[in-house]
């Protein structure tokens, strides 16, 4: 397909067969996103079983914290993967980034997959579970950029928050299927066996699959052109000298957004078995029915989005998030019956829908696409490494320390945060990047 196409692919709507190759491009694009997400969450989905493989000393919240930590390094490596990949896809082309980043994460799931014990190889074990981490953080750290630039760029211009809210409908749906794996895992072997070694499957499974979709984003079209690749202003200089508003706001946006995202999905699980006394069967089966019905979320939010703006989603969720969380945690911790907790989880993740449903297009409307790709990933992948990925570590260590409701307030003011970042924000409607090429004439 010549280099033109990609700008045909993003602004021609009147065509149907334009129509079906952008929803193809959706679900190809949509299709190795569920994949790095499966893969990098199934460390979190299994580490109730295989903390005690590689921390065999101390108690179990003790070990959930030494299996945490490592979980919250391997996002210290997401800016270095958003400034990399960034740099790859605004350089040589969307789809080169996402077929590297998902290779990577191939590497990474298999190397966890077969990487022997603390008991047969000693602090080895640890150790290489910390370097596969890092390189599963910074191919994750690629993704988000990359894939949030490529599918705000396909979608059509009048449904863009309904198309882009996939994104993350295949990242849930990545920590969903990484929960209904270990389910399985659970109906098939008795704990100790998942102790002792099945708990490498979902890891396997999680390999295997990045192949399939590395071959899926290589037939993938390409949005960005040849010229656009070589515009000048783009680069790290650039994005810091030129564009320091928009990527503050991201960072802020992101800051709360993540932090609440991830204390509500992958935190929870631990929450219900730490804190409101859950069996570990019963805590996945239960976040596996609220991941399922928040997914379906996604689309309806960004739909609402076309109609109400984005600005007004996000403040919706800043409001929403800073008022309801303590409430709702102190609710939740202490639930007797998976309905409760179903109920209680289920209602903040649908005041953070207004977030995550529009997370990557909104952040793709504030930088031009010379710099799209690194603006959103630098953006994102500083303040979700800072925040996101840290929020299971700050929970469990407050709690070891016996102040945990600490946390919850903690969340509260991160949500904050994002509230003042959107109220900053122009209307992306009338200002936005992808919609409005004049932006920097309109603004100045």
């Amino acid at each position: 397909m010549p280099e033109t196409s990609g700008q045909t692919l993003r602004h021609s709507e009147a065509d149907p067969h334009d129509t079906r190759r952008r929803v193809l491009a959706i679900v190809g694009g949509s299709s190795g996103n569920l994949v790095e997400w499966y893969d990098f969450y199934v460390y979190a989905a299994t580490a109730l079983y295989f903390a005690p493989a590689f921390f065999p000393s101390g108690d179990r919240t003790a070990q959930l914290l030494s299996a945490a930590a490592i979980f919250a390094v391997g996002f210290l490596m997401r800016p270095i993967g958003g400034w990399l990949f960034g740099r790859i896809a605004d350089r040589t082309g969307r789809k080169a980034s996402m077929v590297l980043s998902v290779l990577l994460m191939c590497f990474g799931s298999l190397m966890i997959g077969l990487l022997p014990t603390y008991e047969s190889i000693g602090v080895a074990a640890p150790v290489l579970l910390l370097v596969a981490r890092l390189l599963q953080g910074l191919s994750v750290g690629g993704e988000y950029g990359t894939s949030a630039t490529y599918m705000s760029e396909v979608a059509l211009a009048r449904h863009r928050g309904f198309f882009s809210s996939f994104q993350y409908v295949t990242l849930i749906g990545g920590q969903l299927l990484a929960l209904v794996v270990l389910v399985v895992v659970q109906a098939i072997y008795p704990p100790e066996v998942i102790r002792a070694w099945a708990w490498r499957i979902p890891f396997f499974i999680g390999a295997a699959a990045a192949i399939v979709a590395m071959f899926l984003r290589r037939a993938l079209h390409e949005t960005s052109t040849a010229a656009e690749r070589k515009q000048e202003g783009a680069g790290t200089i650039s994005l810091l000298l030129k564009y320091p508003r928009p990527l503050l706001q991201t960072i802020g946006l992101t800051a709360g957004g993540s932090l609440a995202f991830y204390t509500y999905t992958t935190y929870m699980q631990k929450f219900l078995v730490n804190s409101a006394g859950f069996s570990a069967e019963r805590a996945s089966a239960t976040m596996a029915a609220v991941l399922f019905f928040y997914m379906l979320l996604q689309p309806a939010i960004g739909a609402l989005s076309d109609r109400i703006g984005r600005r007004d989603c996000l403040l919706v969720f800043g409001v929403g998030t800073a008022l309801l969380t303590v409430p709702l945690l102190q609710l939740l911790g202490g639930v007797t019956t998976s309905l409760g907790a179903f109920t209680v989880i289920f209602s903040a993740l649908f005041v953070v829908s207004f977030y995550t449903s529009i997370s990557g297009v909104v952040k793709a409307e504030l930088f031009p696409p010379q710099i799209r790709a690194l603006g959103v990933g630098l953006g994102y992948a500083v303040a979700n490494s800072l925040f996101g990925g840290s929020a299971e570590y700050v929970a469990l260590w407050l709690k070891s320390h016996g102040v945990e409701s600490w946390f919850f307030w903690y969340v509260s003011a991160f949500a904050l945060i994002s509230l003042v970042a959107a109220w900053s924000m122009k209307d992306p409607r009338l200002h936005g990047y992808l919609d409005h090429p004049d932006a920097p004439k309109r603004q100045s």
